[in-house]
């Protein structure tokens, strides 16, 4: 339990990123020697006590999704303890460990429907010694650099408890602590492309929104989407006095428009008018209908001279939040499932859209926690990135502030600057480096003009994308799998 509570403490917002290889190294310790069954329940408490106040945010949708939840991605973490008990057993566990690890987060990310990765070790990383290894093999290397620390702080502790002379304790415990020290040491030799010198002015509108929780975009239409027109105004407006350098570009966060633009005259015309008023391309978020009874979250190119243009349709929905999983058996047993409405359908394309001087790089909310879907954008020629994101039903949560550390870690991984626009909060500017250089407070409505470095070189990470997850997985199942036989091969000896 101590694990899983000192794993929470390294996410946001307390943001103690040396509690996770602490908490982890505790997990690990509980397995070594643990039949796997034993492990099995170990892992899953450990999980769930790591994973409820990490996933409080969930809360939000109601107490019993949250247990579900919570629930099920535990199960992954049982899976991987019984299989770390095993392989605790061979010449270099904590390797193989930091191995099944990868595997488990892979496999969380896949399924049930769609996966959820979000709690990712990685993600506890936004700004800490092991964050460069994003850079090289992606956010898996840095869940692993992370998870291979904590079993050899664990493996060092064991051996110091083992038994023969004191002296030889020691020294059994002095190698793997020197080892786990050197693995985030290790990331300062890893290359990062440096920078081009061309940059660009971002605008960044945050509108705010009426209401809050389940209900944050009120029950008054056009509220949300005149609040947007209003602020993208004030933004105008600022840059005509000088206060605010006049931008290249501007970008609204996901659901900026609580009415289709296309076919909705009057939302039309708001929108059209600040976006002439600001003088430049707008990344305007809307949901629009796809038929009758469908509807699609899209990131819209807003032309001040010719309106509505280009747009890329977000690919990864959220399950009972865009869409409804097994709608028929739901919708009957669930009341609340009914909230989603109109079933979304996802996109099938990269969001590289071209936008102004720039062809940005477009992700939608809960992308960001997804890998390929980040990198494929990136490789479609997308830079900045620009995260629209609508997180009102989750202010003042824990969620905003894991949402915003997934981006520091994504602009390290591709060497791109991240601008984050969201309806309530958190919008921000993060450098390639991986630093937030400017953001707003949450529930309040914001705006600003800031210069974005525009970088097309690609890191390690882009170029070999899932290569050093899949060697990772593979290396830790083997391990599993030899280990699994010598018991085998023991038990009939």
């Amino acid at each position: 339990m101590a694990g899983g509570i000192t794993l929470f403490a390294a996410f946001p917002p307390l943001d103690w990123w040396w509690c996770a290889p602490l908490g982890i190294a505790m997990i690990a310790g509980s397995l070594h020697g643990a039949r796997p069954r034993r492990a099995a329940w170990l892992g899953y408490l450990g999980a769930a006590v790591f994973l409820f106040p990490t996933l409080a945010w969930v809360r939000t949708i109601g107490d019993d999704v949250w247990f579900m939840l919570v629930g099920v991605e535990s199960l992954f973490y049982a899976a991987m303890a019984a299989l770390a008990a095993l392989v605790f057993r061979l010449p270099a566990g904590p390797l193989w460990f930091g191995g099944l690890w990868v595997a488990m987060e892979w496999a969380r990310g896949l399924v049930p429907i769609g996966g959820f990765p979000w709690a990712r070790a990685a993600f506890s990383q936004g700004e800490s010694p092991f964050t460069s290894y994003a850079a090289l093999g992606g956010v898996p290397l840095v869940s692993f650099a992370v998870a291979l620390c904590g079993a050899l702080l664990a493996h060092a502790a064991l051996a110091r408890r083992e038994s023969g002379p004191p002296r030889a304790a020691v020294a059994r415990g002095v190698v793997p602590v020197a080892l786990a020290l050197a693995v985030p040491l290790l990331s300062l030799a890893i290359p990062r492309p440096g920078d081009e010198g061309r940059t660009i002015n971002v605008g960044i509108v945050q509108g705010n929104v009426p209401g809050r929780g389940m209900y944050a975009l009120g029950d008054e239409p056009a509220v949300v989407l005149k609040n947007h027109a209003n602020e993208t105004k004030r933004l105008a407006q600022a840059v005509r006095e000088g206060k605010l350098p006049k931008p290249d570009i501007v970008v609204l966060p996901e659901n900026s428009t609580d009415i289709d633009p296309y076919r909705d005259e009057y939302a039309r015309q708001i929108i059209h008018d600040s976006v002439r008023d600001v003088g430049v391309p707008t990344l305007v978020g809307a949901v629009v209908a796809i038929g009758d009874d469908r509807r699609a979250t899209r990131s819209l190119v807003w032309d001040p001279v010719t309106g509505a243009g280009d747009y890329y349709d977000k690919q990864h929905l959220v399950p009972f939040g865009e869409y409804t999983p097994f709608k028929e058996i739901v919708l009957a047993l669930w009341e609340r499932a009914s909230l989603v409405g109109r079933q979304s359908v996802a996109g099938d394309r990269p969001g590289d859209l071209k936008l102004g001087p720039v062809t940005i790089g477009a992700v939608n909310c809960y992308e960001v926690a997804y890998d390929g879907t980040v990198r494929e954008t990136v490789r479609a020629g997308g830079t900045p990135l620009v995260v629209q994101t609508n997180n009102a039903s989750y202010a003042e949560s824990n969620l905003p502030p894991q949402q915003l550390a997934m981006s520091k870690l994504r602009a390290v991984e591709h060497n791109r600057a991240v601008v984050t626009a969201a309806t309530t909060g958190i919008s921000a500017y993060v450098t390639p480096d991986g630093k937030v250089s400017w953001q707003t407070r949450e529930l309040v409505a914001d705006m600003n003009v800031v210069k974005v470095p525009v970088r097309t070189q690609e890191t390690i990470a882009t170029k070999v994308g899932a290569l050093p997850e899949w060697a990772l997985m593979v290396m830790g199942a083997a391990a599993a799998g030899l280990a699994a036989w010598r018991g085998r091969r023991r038990a009939t000896g």
